[in-house]
């Protein structure tokens, strides 16, 4: 079959899950011969980043829902022809939606929603949703239910497809080794959490919960963003510095993952199904997290992770303490979360479906 020209629009300056999964699948068509471009916002880290990833950027001021930003875009989709459009956040996918009514819907629009934070009800939602995209595409079924049940959106227009995982990387590893390398101690329990510094991922609950456990539980925090300051404050406050590790963004997470004993994520919002979550798991890392937005769909309480109440230290502590007690129970939930994330959340597999999709609305449009 012929290669597909894709590309994927992404207005957020921001980075987290969303736009590492817009990068490693774009990744994986080029390598399978699509031809696949990314247009952001020039000052966007996703614009810095896609080069690491091999994929071809394209600087375009889409950050606004303005005139100028809509001129930009129409101007771009004028002068290059694709075959299908990947809108990501909301002001691109407005953007592309409104340029593509004026030039005439010369191409197909497939809308990917990555949060779970609830799509607004009324007549513009369902145009830009049912209308100006040919398909949406969650990254979970709840997300895929609840615009069926909120929004009263048609389920046949709606696929889910899960981020894919690359299991062969992510994989269990010599934890001696990667406390080592970065100078974490190889006598304490460490619990981590991998994600993006916002409210919303339940960092501060989680270091409230550090004063609920005890001295030979220690915390490690990778990643950086927009709550870094209050976090320090809040460490500071609770006279914890000597047992929360602040290691900010990493390139390379999965050497972090093997250094800890447990994986945290208490999210209270927005969540699909995090990346993170699968490659702890994949790493057979023992996980405590909450059952909010898409989790619940990699994480089953007692089986693969442990799930607790959101914005609960409490319970979050007490999950904690009981895992870091428990070696039997930590190996049984890892190996019982690796088989999940193999079994379906494989790259290749979201890889497969979303080429699937591109080609059936290029071929129907």
């Amino acid at each position: 079959m012929a290669p597909l020209r894709i590309v994927h629009t992404e207005s957020s300056l921001g980075w987290g899950g969303q736009e590492m999964r817009i990068l490693s699948e774009a990744q994986g068509l080029i390598r399978r011969g699509h031809d696949v471009k990314l247009l952001c916002p020039p000052q966007a880290r996703i614009h810095s980043e896609a080069a690491n990833w091999g994929v071809p950027v394209v600087g375009l001021a889409i950050e606004r829902k303005r005139p100028r930003c809509l001129r930009a875009l129409l101007g771009w989709l004028r002068a290059n022809r694709c075959d299908v459009v990947n809108t990501h956040s909301s002001t691109d996918s407005w953007l592309v939606s409104l340029a593509l009514a004026i030039l005439g819907h010369p191409m197909p629009v497939v809308r990917t929603r990555h949060i779970s934070a609830p799509v607004p009800r009324g007549m513009l939602s369902r145009w830009l949703y049912m209308r100006a995209a040919s398909r949406v595409v969650t990254t979970g079924e709840a997300l895929k239910q609840q615009m069926v049940r909120y929004n009263g959106f048609s389920e046949s227009r709606i696929d889910s497809v899960p981020t894919g995982i690359d299991a062969g990387r992510f994989r269990p590893g010599e934890r001696k080794a990667s406390r080592a390398r970065f100078g974490l101690p190889e006598d304490k329990v460490l619990v981590g959490i991998v994600a993006t510094l916002r409210s919303w991922k339940g960092h501060a609950f989680l270091i409230e919960a550090m004063t609920k456990l005890p001295e030979h539980i220690e915390l490690v925090i990778v990643g950086d963003g927009p709550q870094r300051e209050a976090l320090e404050q809040l460490i500071a406050r609770l006279g914890l510095r000597g047992r929360v590790r602040m290691q900010g963004q990493q390139a390379d997470v999965l050497p972090w993952f093997r250094a800890l004993d447990i994986f945290a994520l208490p999210s209270f919002a927005n969540e699909g199904v995090p990346q993170a979550l699968a490659q702890a798991m994949l790493v057979e890392l023992p996980c405590v997290t909450t059952p909010v937005g898409g989790i619940p769909e990699l994480a089953e309480h007692e089986r693969t992770a442990l799930l607790v109440a959101p914005r609960d230290p409490v319970a979050l502590a007490a999950a904690i303490e009981r895992l870091a007690g428990n070696e039997g129970l930590r190996r049984e939930l890892g190996e019982a979360a690796r088989k999940r994330c193999v079994e379906g959340y494989s790259y290749e597999r979201m890889l497969d479906r979303m080429e699937a999709i591109y080609r059936n609305v290029a071929g129907n449009h």
